[in-house]
Protein backbone atom coordinates (compact mmCIF):
# COMPACT_ATOMS: atom_id res chain seq x y z
CA UNK A 1 0.00 0.00 0.00
CA UNK A 2 0.78 3.48 -1.10
CA UNK A 3 1.98 5.45 2.21
CA UNK A 4 -0.37 8.65 1.95
CA UNK A 5 2.48 11.12 2.63
CA UNK A 6 5.13 10.07 -0.41
CA UNK A 7 4.24 12.27 -3.38
CA UNK A 8 2.96 10.16 -6.03
CA UNK A 9 5.54 12.52 -8.35
CA UNK A 10 8.15 14.55 -6.86
CA UNK A 11 10.54 16.68 -9.52
CA UNK A 12 13.96 18.76 -8.25
CA UNK A 13 16.00 20.81 -10.27
CA UNK A 14 14.35 20.08 -13.45
CA UNK A 15 15.93 21.63 -16.64
CA UNK A 16 15.26 21.47 -20.41
CA UNK A 17 16.72 23.69 -23.39
CA UNK A 18 15.59 23.10 -27.18
CA UNK A 19 18.25 23.52 -29.50
CA UNK A 20 17.19 23.93 -33.07
CA UNK A 21 17.14 27.02 -35.88
CA UNK A 22 18.36 30.12 -33.83
CA UNK A 23 18.46 30.62 -30.20
CA UNK A 24 18.38 27.75 -27.82
CA UNK A 25 15.23 28.17 -25.83
CA UNK A 26 14.58 27.16 -22.19
CA UNK A 27 11.72 25.53 -22.06
CA UNK A 28 11.93 24.40 -18.02
CA UNK A 29 14.88 26.53 -15.61
CA UNK A 30 15.04 24.66 -12.31
CA UNK A 31 11.88 23.48 -11.27
CA UNK A 32 10.73 21.70 -8.53
CA UNK A 33 7.37 20.37 -7.91
CA UNK A 34 5.29 17.73 -5.44
CA UNK A 35 1.95 16.59 -6.04
CA UNK A 36 0.80 14.02 -3.26
CA UNK A 37 -1.67 11.33 -3.72
CA UNK A 38 -5.56 12.19 -4.37
CA UNK A 39 -4.41 16.19 -5.67
CA UNK A 40 -6.10 17.83 -8.35
CA UNK A 41 -3.25 20.24 -9.98
CA UNK A 42 -3.76 22.61 -12.70
CA UNK A 43 -0.87 23.97 -14.49
CA UNK A 44 -1.57 27.28 -16.53
CA UNK A 45 0.07 29.86 -18.59
CA UNK A 46 0.63 31.57 -21.29
CA UNK A 47 1.56 29.69 -24.67
CA UNK A 48 5.48 29.10 -25.19
CA UNK A 49 5.54 29.20 -21.21
CA UNK A 50 6.86 25.62 -21.10
CA UNK A 51 4.06 23.96 -19.47
CA UNK A 52 3.77 20.87 -22.17
CA UNK A 53 7.59 20.26 -22.19
CA UNK A 54 7.43 20.10 -18.14
CA UNK A 55 3.87 17.61 -18.12
CA UNK A 56 6.14 15.60 -20.99
CA UNK A 57 9.25 15.21 -18.73
CA UNK A 58 7.30 14.34 -15.51
CA UNK A 59 6.00 11.81 -17.71
CA UNK A 60 8.89 10.23 -19.35
CA UNK A 61 8.08 11.60 -23.10
CA UNK A 62 11.46 13.54 -22.65
CA UNK A 63 14.32 13.51 -20.86
CA UNK A 64 15.59 16.25 -18.79
CA UNK A 65 19.18 17.90 -19.52
CA UNK A 66 18.96 18.46 -15.65
CA UNK A 67 17.58 17.31 -12.47
CA UNK A 68 15.41 14.56 -11.26
CA UNK A 69 11.79 12.64 -11.19
CA UNK A 70 10.43 10.02 -8.15
CA UNK A 71 7.27 8.24 -8.79
CA UNK A 72 6.23 7.25 -5.88
CA UNK A 73 9.38 7.75 -3.87
CA UNK A 74 11.58 6.12 -6.78
CA UNK A 75 13.85 7.83 -8.40
CA UNK A 76 13.32 7.36 -11.92
CA UNK A 77 17.44 8.89 -13.12
CA UNK A 78 18.11 5.11 -14.22
CA UNK A 79 15.20 4.78 -16.34
CA UNK A 80 15.68 3.77 -20.17
CA UNK A 81 13.07 4.55 -22.50
CA UNK A 82 11.68 1.06 -21.99
CA UNK A 83 11.16 1.25 -18.35
CA UNK A 84 9.67 4.58 -18.98
CA UNK A 85 6.80 2.85 -21.40
CA UNK A 86 6.44 0.10 -18.83
CA UNK A 87 5.64 2.25 -15.90
CA UNK A 88 3.86 4.77 -18.35
CA UNK A 89 1.20 1.48 -18.91
CA UNK A 90 1.45 0.83 -14.67
CA UNK A 91 1.44 4.33 -12.64
CA UNK A 92 0.82 7.44 -15.53
CA UNK A 93 -2.31 7.73 -17.42
CA UNK A 94 -1.74 10.64 -20.41
CA UNK A 95 -4.18 12.35 -22.40
CA UNK A 96 -2.93 14.58 -24.91
CA UNK A 97 -4.66 17.64 -26.62
CA UNK A 98 -4.77 15.68 -30.37
CA UNK A 99 -6.02 12.82 -28.55
CA UNK A 100 -3.17 10.20 -30.01
CA UNK A 101 -5.54 6.67 -30.79
CA UNK A 102 -4.52 4.59 -33.04
CA UNK A 103 -6.79 5.44 -36.21
CA UNK A 104 -6.64 1.77 -38.01
CA UNK A 105 -7.39 0.06 -34.27
CA UNK A 106 -11.26 -0.06 -32.86
CA UNK A 107 -12.43 2.23 -30.04
CA UNK A 108 -12.56 -0.96 -27.70
CA UNK A 109 -9.03 -1.98 -28.93
CA UNK A 110 -7.58 1.34 -28.61
CA UNK A 111 -8.85 1.33 -24.88
CA UNK A 112 -7.80 -2.27 -24.13
CA UNK A 113 -4.14 -2.25 -25.80
CA UNK A 114 -2.49 -0.40 -22.78
CA UNK A 115 -3.80 -3.66 -20.45
CA UNK A 116 -3.10 -6.33 -22.68
CA UNK A 117 0.33 -4.52 -23.11
CA UNK A 118 0.60 -4.84 -19.21
CA UNK A 119 -0.27 -8.25 -19.04
CA UNK A 120 -3.74 -7.92 -18.06
CA UNK A 121 -5.59 -10.81 -19.37
CA UNK A 122 -8.04 -9.97 -22.00
CA UNK A 123 -11.13 -11.33 -20.12
CA UNK A 124 -9.67 -8.51 -17.55
CA UNK A 125 -8.91 -5.82 -19.58
CA UNK A 126 -12.24 -6.59 -21.80
CA UNK A 127 -14.29 -6.05 -18.23
CA UNK A 128 -11.98 -2.69 -17.89
CA UNK A 129 -12.97 -1.45 -21.09
CA UNK A 130 -16.48 -2.07 -20.79
CA UNK A 131 -17.05 -0.33 -17.27
CA UNK A 132 -15.00 2.30 -18.81
CA UNK A 133 -16.96 2.85 -22.12
CA UNK A 134 -20.24 2.60 -20.00
CA UNK A 135 -19.47 5.35 -17.51
CA UNK A 136 -18.16 7.48 -20.25
CA UNK A 137 -21.35 7.37 -22.27
CA UNK A 138 -19.60 5.78 -24.90
CA UNK A 139 -21.82 2.27 -24.59
CA UNK A 140 -22.36 1.12 -28.35
CA UNK A 141 -19.06 2.75 -29.95
CA UNK A 142 -17.12 -0.58 -29.17
CA UNK A 143 -16.81 -1.58 -32.97
CA UNK A 144 -16.52 2.19 -34.32
CA UNK A 145 -13.18 3.80 -35.25
CA UNK A 146 -11.28 6.72 -33.87
CA UNK A 147 -12.25 8.98 -37.08
CA UNK A 148 -15.77 7.94 -37.19
CA UNK A 149 -16.49 9.74 -33.99
CA UNK A 150 -16.60 13.44 -32.71
CA UNK A 151 -13.66 15.47 -31.15
CA UNK A 152 -15.42 14.71 -27.42
CA UNK A 153 -15.77 11.20 -28.16
CA UNK A 154 -12.23 10.34 -28.86
CA UNK A 155 -11.34 12.33 -25.82
CA UNK A 156 -13.34 10.62 -23.94
CA UNK A 157 -12.31 7.21 -25.44
CA UNK A 158 -8.41 8.68 -25.06
CA UNK A 159 -9.76 8.70 -21.25
CA UNK A 160 -10.85 5.45 -21.13
CA UNK A 161 -7.57 4.19 -22.47
CA UNK A 162 -5.69 6.77 -19.85
CA UNK A 163 -7.63 4.98 -17.23
CA UNK A 164 -7.58 1.72 -17.97
CA UNK A 165 -5.16 0.22 -15.89
CA UNK A 166 -6.26 2.10 -12.90
CA UNK A 167 -2.77 4.21 -12.85
CA UNK A 168 -1.78 6.30 -9.46
CA UNK A 169 -1.21 9.48 -11.50
CA UNK A 170 -3.21 10.81 -14.48
CA UNK A 171 -1.53 13.43 -16.86
CA UNK A 172 -3.41 16.03 -18.96
CA UNK A 173 -1.90 17.66 -21.74
CA UNK A 174 -4.15 20.37 -23.13
CA UNK A 175 -6.95 17.86 -23.09
CA UNK A 176 -9.66 20.32 -24.10
CA UNK A 177 -7.41 22.05 -26.50
CA UNK A 178 -9.20 20.65 -29.69
CA UNK A 179 -12.59 20.85 -28.41
CA UNK A 180 -15.54 23.39 -28.53
CA UNK A 181 -17.25 24.17 -25.28
CA UNK A 182 -19.73 21.50 -25.01
CA UNK A 183 -16.55 19.29 -25.12
CA UNK A 184 -14.60 21.30 -22.59
CA UNK A 185 -17.37 21.07 -20.37
CA UNK A 186 -17.72 17.27 -20.75
CA UNK A 187 -13.86 16.82 -19.89
CA UNK A 188 -13.86 19.46 -16.76
CA UNK A 189 -16.83 17.69 -15.44
CA UNK A 190 -15.28 13.78 -16.27
CA UNK A 191 -11.51 14.90 -14.35
CA UNK A 192 -13.54 16.65 -11.54
CA UNK A 193 -15.70 12.66 -11.11
CA UNK A 194 -12.57 10.99 -11.32
CA UNK A 195 -10.57 13.55 -8.81
CA UNK A 196 -13.69 12.90 -6.21
CA UNK A 197 -12.83 9.13 -6.42
CA UNK A 198 -9.28 9.72 -5.13
CA UNK A 199 -7.43 10.36 -8.62
CA UNK A 200 -4.44 12.09 -8.88
CA UNK A 201 -4.74 14.58 -11.71
CA UNK A 202 -1.91 16.95 -13.08
CA UNK A 203 -3.42 19.12 -15.80
CA UNK A 204 -1.64 21.34 -18.40
CA UNK A 205 -4.21 23.69 -19.51
CA UNK A 206 -4.58 27.63 -20.63
CA UNK A 207 -8.42 27.26 -20.35
CA UNK A 208 -9.74 28.97 -16.85
CA UNK A 209 -12.48 26.57 -16.76
CA UNK A 210 -10.75 23.53 -16.66
CA UNK A 211 -8.47 24.82 -14.30
CA UNK A 212 -11.03 26.21 -11.58
CA UNK A 213 -11.97 22.07 -11.69
CA UNK A 214 -8.38 21.71 -9.92
CA UNK A 215 -7.37 22.20 -6.29
CA UNK A 216 -4.37 23.78 -6.52
CA UNK A 217 -3.38 25.95 -9.31
CA UNK A 218 0.38 26.80 -10.49
CA UNK A 219 1.29 29.60 -12.58
CA UNK A 220 3.85 28.84 -15.10
CA UNK A 221 5.82 31.37 -17.05
CA UNK A 222 9.06 31.42 -18.97
CA UNK A 223 10.07 27.75 -17.74
CA UNK A 224 9.84 28.83 -13.90
CA UNK A 225 6.46 28.28 -11.20
CA UNK A 226 5.75 31.87 -10.86
CA UNK A 227 3.04 31.18 -8.62
CA UNK A 228 1.27 27.89 -6.15
CA UNK A 229 -2.13 28.70 -5.20
CA UNK A 230 -4.06 26.10 -3.15
CA UNK A 231 -7.67 26.77 -3.87
CA UNK A 232 -10.09 24.29 -1.97
CA UNK A 233 -11.93 24.45 1.31
CA UNK A 234 -12.17 28.28 0.78
CA UNK A 235 -8.79 28.64 2.99
CA UNK A 236 -6.79 31.80 2.01
CA UNK A 237 -4.78 30.69 -1.23
CA UNK A 238 -1.08 29.32 -0.50
CA UNK A 239 1.02 31.76 -2.48
CA UNK A 240 4.87 31.90 -3.54
CA UNK A 241 6.84 33.03 -6.28
CA UNK A 242 6.59 36.10 -8.05
CA UNK A 243 3.85 37.88 -7.81
CA UNK A 244 1.13 39.32 -10.30
CA UNK A 245 2.35 36.96 -12.64
CA UNK A 246 -1.33 34.80 -12.20
CA UNK A 247 -2.60 38.12 -14.09
CA UNK A 248 -0.48 36.77 -17.26
CA UNK A 249 -2.78 33.13 -17.79
CA UNK A 250 -4.13 33.13 -20.35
Amino acid sequence: MRDSTTPVLRAEGLVKTHHGEGAPAHAVRGVDLRVTPGEFVAITGPSGAGKSTLLHLLGGLQRPDAGSIWLDGECTDGYNEARWAVERRRRIGIVFQFFNLVSDLSVADNVELPALLAGVSPKKARAAREELLAELGLEGKERSMPGELSGGEQQRVALARALVNHPPLLLADEPAGSLDSKGTREVMRLLARFHQRGQTILLVTHDARLASAADRVISFFDGRIADDAELDGGAPPRRTGISGVLELKD
